[in-house]
């Protein structure tokens, strides 16, 4: 029983990092214009589908689709944000109303190009076991796990560092000093998209290299991604790790002691949870960074 434990919090570990690559995307479009984009799932899974039609159609693994997916990811976020931008009036629920759309018309997109077959890698490479002391994962599991934490550490440095992230801190926090200060918050919202694009593109190769996809994923993915976000504090990317890695070893427990079917009711009893503890999530806005 406590090896069974350990490795399902070794699991739910590396599930985590993948969830909170997914979130970040939502996470940081949201802090900066205030828009839950519920495509973004759609556009995780849509990399999958990229990653599966490349190895799939040139014979190459899923780590060679990664050039492709980030452009044809990151031209999805950046049609997605046009199309959103043009909101002027009620953005939050107009906004809301017109993503869950979108994501709608991606999903039936990749349903017409892919049809509704559930895929996944045939790489053994990528599937094969690797064996930490008594931990068992798939190989992919763990260079993905330390693709997600690079990717956040990058994330950080670029918002505390850089003259964009700092824009975008600044527009997240107010809009209409950001314009007296010279920035642009088109430019900066824009920019705040097409990152999202890139972790979207990461996470989507990710999850067809360590599972199965199939077209009605997407919804799922939007749902933990704002279940995550919520879990955070809007603003944290440390928090965004802490709560996928909660969600991620709450299902790994839930599977391992329970019932596979109970997942989902898990990571929802959690978000319930949390929220009703602690309403602005595990990093309040007090304790909010970069």
């Amino acid at each position: 029983m406590t090896e069974l434990i350990l490795q399902a919090l070794y699991s739910g570990l590396l599930q985590g990092g993948s969830y909170a690559l997914i979130a970040l995307g939502l996470a940081l479009v949201f802090g900066t214009m205030k828009v839950i984009n519920l495509a973004h799932g759609e556009l995780v899974l849509l990399a999958a589908y990229v990653a599966y039609a490349v190895e799939s159609g040139l014979g190459l693994g899923p780590m060679f689709a990664i050039p492709i997916a980030l452009v044809v990811v990151c031209l999805a976020a950046v049609s997605v944000y046009f199309v959103v931008s043009r909101i002027k009036q009620d953005r939050e629920i107009n906004s809301l109303i017109l993503t869950y759309g979108i994501g709608v018309i991606i999903t039936n997109v990749i349903l017409l190009i892919w049809h509704a077959d559930v895929r996944s890698t045939s790489s053994t490479w990528l599937q094969e076991a690797f064996v930490v002391g008594p931990l068992y994962s798939m190989r992919s599991e763990l260079i993905f796990f330390g693709v997600s934490i690079a990717l956040m550490g990058a994330l950080w440095w670029w918002l505390s560092r850089s003259w964009y992230g700092r824009a975008v801190r600044a527009v997240s926090s107010n809009r209409d000093a950001a314009k007296l200060m010279g920035i642009d918050p088109g430019r900066t919202e824009l920019v705040s998209f097409v990152v999202a694009g890139v972790l979207a593109a990461f996470a989507g190769v990710a999850l067809f290299s360590y599972g199965v996809i199939q077209p009605a994923y997407g919804g799922a993915l939007t749902v933990k991604a704002f279940i995550i976000t919520v879990l955070a504090g809007v603003g944290s990317i440390p928090g965004v790790l802490l709560g996928a890695v909660l969600l991620g070893v709450a299902e790994a427990l839930t599977v391992t002691l329970a019932s596979s079917a109970l997942q989902e009711l898990a990571g929802m009893t959690l978000f319930l949870l949390v929220l009703f503890v602690m309403p602005n999530g595990l990093f309040g806005a007090a304790r909010r960074r970069g």
